[in-house]
This record gives C-alpha cells, structure tokens and sequence, in this order.
C-alpha cells in the first residue's frame, strides 16, 4: 500500500458557499482539492447512508444501500429548469436557507424539510415531463430500478410505508407479517403507493448519480475517497424488514462487561444469523461488500470484532408490549419481571470465532476488489483477531494516545507501527488532539511530548507542528488527521454514550472557498504539505 496522509472530515460537515446547512454530494470535489495543498490525498467520510426523520447519527441508518437525499445537490437537478434550486423557494424559503448557510450546526429538520420539499417539486416536474412521456431520462430512471432492484425495491417500499403507518414499527404495520413473506401481497402495496414508491427510486437515481460523478473528480484530482461500513443496521431498517430470516430474533446486540459496565451493555440492536446466511454463501454480506467498492476506493469496517463474535442477550417480552408497540417502541426488550437475562459470545469460542471471522473478511475482500478493507479494531481485541487480519492483509487502526504500554506507561513509538495500519491522534468518537490534550493527564501530556520531540510547555501552535510532524512520520501506510485538527477549531464530531446537539452536527467553521484564503489555515496546509513531502506522502 503506497504511503499516503488523509483527512477525516464527515460528509455532513462539508460546506461551500452552495451548500445548504449541510455537505452535500457535489462538495467531495472542491474540498478534496483544498486537501491537495496539504499533501493529504484521502478524504475520510462517515457512513452516507439515509437516515429517518430525528435521526443524526450515521450510524444509525434504516438502510446499509441507499444514499441520504438530504445530500443531493439541489442545483444540479435539471428538472428544477434554468432558474436553479433557489427559484422554486418563496421570500420565507429563501430567508430559511441563508439562515441555514449561516449556522455553525448542522440542522437536520430544518434541512430536511427545505430540500425535501424542492426534491418533490422536481420529481412533479420529471413525472410530468419525462416519465409520462417515456423519455430517455425516464429509460435512464428505469435502468437504475432495475439495475439496483435487490436493495431500492426493498428501500422504496419500506419509506413509503414507513410514511403510510405513522411511527409503528414495520413489525406491527397492519397485515405485514404477511406482506413481508408473501410477493403478491407486497406487488399490491407497490401498485398502491406507486407514485411514491417512484419519487424515492428518483431520489437514489439523483444521489447515486452524483456520487458517480464526484468519484470521477476525485479521481482526476488523484484523491481517493475512503468511506465507513456500519457494522449492523438497525431492527427498523429496510434491510431487517426485507431480509428478516436473515436475522436472529431470539437475541440483541451488544457489548460484554468490563469496568464501565459490569453487567455488559444491550444495545438492543438486530444480530447476524451465520448459519442462515451461510445457506445462500453470504449473499447480503457480499452484496453490500460490491456495493461500498461502488462508492468507495477504500473503506473502514466498523466493530471488526463483531464479524468473528458478537455479544449477544436473549430476548424477553415485555409485558406492556402492545402498549410499547402503539407508542412506536420497539416490542422486545431483555428486561421482564425485574430479571435480567444472561449475555453470551455468538458464535462460542475462540475456534468457532476465528473460523467465522476469517470466512467473513475473506469473502469481503475478494467483494471488495478493487477496493480495500481497513478494520477498525479498536478498544478490547483478542489476539486471534489481529492474527487473521494480518493473514488477510487488512490494515488496522493506531491511535497514538492509545498505543501504549498500560502497565509501565511507556508509549509505542509510531516509527514502529506495522506498515499495514492506519495510524492517528484521534477519531471521530475522541477529541481532537489539539483539544484532547487538555484532558490528558499529566504523565500522559509527558509522554507524548517526549514522543513527539516538543517541549511539555511548548505553546499551541509549537506543540501543533510536533504532533503533526510525528503522525505524518509514523511507518503506517496511511495517517488520518481530523478536519477540525486541520481548521485548528479543536471540535468534536461525537462523543459516546452522551446524547447532545453537538453530537453528529459539526461543520467546517467556514466554506471551503474562505479557507483556501485564510492566512492561518493557508500556513497549516503548507507546513501539512511540507510534512507530507518529508515523509515519503506525497509527491
């Protein structure tokens, strides 16, 4: 793997003087030229995929396929005509989307709302004009559904009767235990919500159109474009709804107990049935493996552990299960008549998991070509598992704060990380260092001083070039910076476990068109190229 610095910036965080409160598809290029002037060629984004209504998270998505609409760049859907996105906005319309432009948070149902409804007129306007009259950018349209009908027939549907039902889940929507099996049932509901169903396979055209085209800008600027697989979806997902055998029912997600959490945690999300899924070789896992090699050159598979073992708790009814049903709950929970039920590793032992976790990642490599697999393996690991990751040429992650000897205290020196890794001072769900250094203890503060040659009481900007210098020179093939690191605004992009505003909303404090002109970040990008030269990053 040739030597290369990125950046991590989420999609959702881009911002150009076009964009809407939020990145959009169209933004990839522009702000992977700005990276260029740093030496860095790799943007980092987050999980694309679409969100429901009073979702942030990325992570959180009702489809592992489909990409958000609220990141289609409104003013490049010629179906809006000449006059642009901005023409079809009345006054209060057009107030609402400076407003937007101008806040330093992401306003996701603000957002929605605004681009939602000019989507739809666009669509009238394509129904009316191209799909009545069979056009070529209807044969386009159809060549799309029919192309991509394994998971938008699925997605298409599950939003539009998501949208019919209210706030059920798909679970108790009238009749659908039966529709969910049975194909004539499920063909009526199309021929019933048609128009919808279309106005949403429009929307995934649009999008994946886009896509398309920022890829080939990305790679005529010589920038690749890493992305990040979600390791599970959630229960109300068009994937569980879709393709419900495939998962187990009897059990929930989690995580095993250690010191934060003696009891182990339930995250109450769908599991993986191995066996089933072994039935048809994997068909979905393989699926959405050539899928992410669509969008991406290379991706993150988050939770790798979780493809060798999960931690898994049985299932128990809850008493006032139809009164949880009606308020839109989900139906299940492991808690019943104060009890609590027992976790357990799925599959048992580490045989069985090494087994599992090597047929899972080879089958996702070779879906994967051309495109690479990276691991994120972070937190507790068994060893077997960086075993078969080596095996398998899969990279894994160093977080510098993290490499370390806990018991001496005695940090790993970068210039000794595996080639094969992905080396940074943080990530998404950290502080960036700029910031996070202030939360380090003192021998820790100590510690990386020394690793990075810098005096402990060195100012911002002194300590700044250390750290920067010491990851951009690690032996890793790739180094990932934060973007917030980059603009020097020391943000958090999430914080787990803590439900916040702030979490999932960050935006680059300005568009990218202000930061290819501002003096300080200009400095940075040149010290950031500089750095990127004498490590062997960039040409």
């Amino acid at each position: 793997m040739t030597r290369i610095a990125g950046c991590t910036i989420p999609l959702f965080s881009l911002r150009t003087r076009r964009s809407w409160g939020i990145g959009q598809i169209s933004d990839l290029v522009p702000t992977a030229a700005w990276l260029k002037t740093g030496g860095m060629r790799l943007l980092q984004i987050l999980p694309p995929y679409e969100l429901s209504d009073g979702e942030t998270s990325p992570y959180g998505a009702r489809t592992a396929f489909g990409l958000d609409p609220v990141y289609i760049d409104l003013d490049a859907v010629e179906d809006l005509g000449p006059g642009g996105a901005e023409s079809v906005l009345d006054d209060g319309e057009r107030r609402e989307l400076e407003r937007l432009r101008a806040s330093p948070r992401v306003d996701y149902d603000a957002v929605r709302v605004l681009k939602r409804g000019v989507l739809q007129k666009a669509f009238r306007n394509f129904y009316e004009r191209e799909w009545r009259e069979d056009s070529p950018r209807a044969f386009e349209l159809r060549a799309f559904i029919a192309r991509e009908a394994a998971w938008e027939d699925d997605l298409a549907l599950y939003v539009t009767l998501r949208e019919a039902y209210g706030s059920l889940g798909w679970e108790h929507w009238p009749d659908m235990e039966a529709s969910a099996h049975e194909p004539k049932a499920l063909d009526q509901r199309k021929k019933e919500h048609a128009e919808r169903v279309l106005e949403h396979q429009y929307g995934q055209w649009l999008a994946h159109q886009q896509w398309q085209k920022a890829r080939e800008g990305l790679a005529a600027l010589g920038v690749e474009l890493m992305g990040d697989l979600p390791f599970i979806v959630g229960h109300e997902s068009a994937d569980v709804w879709g393709h419900m055998i495939q998962f187990r029912n009897d059990v929930t997600l989690g995580a095993p107990p250690d010191a934060f959490s003696p009891e182990g945690q339930n995250w109450n999300l769908p599991v993986y049935d191995w066996e089933v899924m072994d039935d048809d070789h994997l068909a979905w896992i393989v699926a959405r493996t050539r899928h992410a090699a669509r969008l991406y050159d290379r991706f993150r598979l988050d939770h790798v552990v979780g493809y060798f073992r999960m931690y898994v708790t049985p299932v128990r009814r809850d008493k006032n299960e139809n009164e949880r049903a009606n308020e839109g709950e989900a139906a299940t929970t492991t808690e019943g008549d104060g009890a609590r039920e027992k976790g357990f590793f799925y599959p048992d032992g580490e045989t069985a998991q090494r087994a599992r976790g090597h047929r899972l990642l080879k089958t996702m490599v070779d879906a994967a070509e051309p495109a690479r697999i990276i691991a994120e393996d972070l937190g507790i690991i068994p060893d077997f598992v960086r075993e078969v990751l080596e095996e398998l040429d899969i990279p894994g992650y160093r977080v510098i704060p993290w490499e370390r000897d806990y018991v001496r205290h005695v940090y790993r020196t970068p210039n000794q990380f595996p080639r094969r890794s992905v080396a940074s001072w943080s990530t998404h769900d950290t502080a960036p260092i700029s910031s996070w250094w202030r939360e380090l203890q003192g021998w820790e503060r100590e510690g990386l001083s020394q690793l990075a040659g810098i005096e402990l009481g060195a100012g911002d900007d002194e300590r700044w070039i250390g750290l920067m210098s010491t990851l951009l020179h690690a032996r890793s093939d790739l180094t990932l910076v934060l973007g917030s690191e980059v603009v020097g605004d020391g943000l958090r992009i999430n914080t787990p476990g803590l439900v916040s505003p702030e979490n999932w909303t960050y935006r680059l404090p300005m568009a990218v068109e202000d930061l290819e002109r501002d003096p300080g970040i200009q400095r940075r990008m040149e010290a950031l190229r500089a750095m990127a030269k004498s490590s062997g990053r960039t040409e």
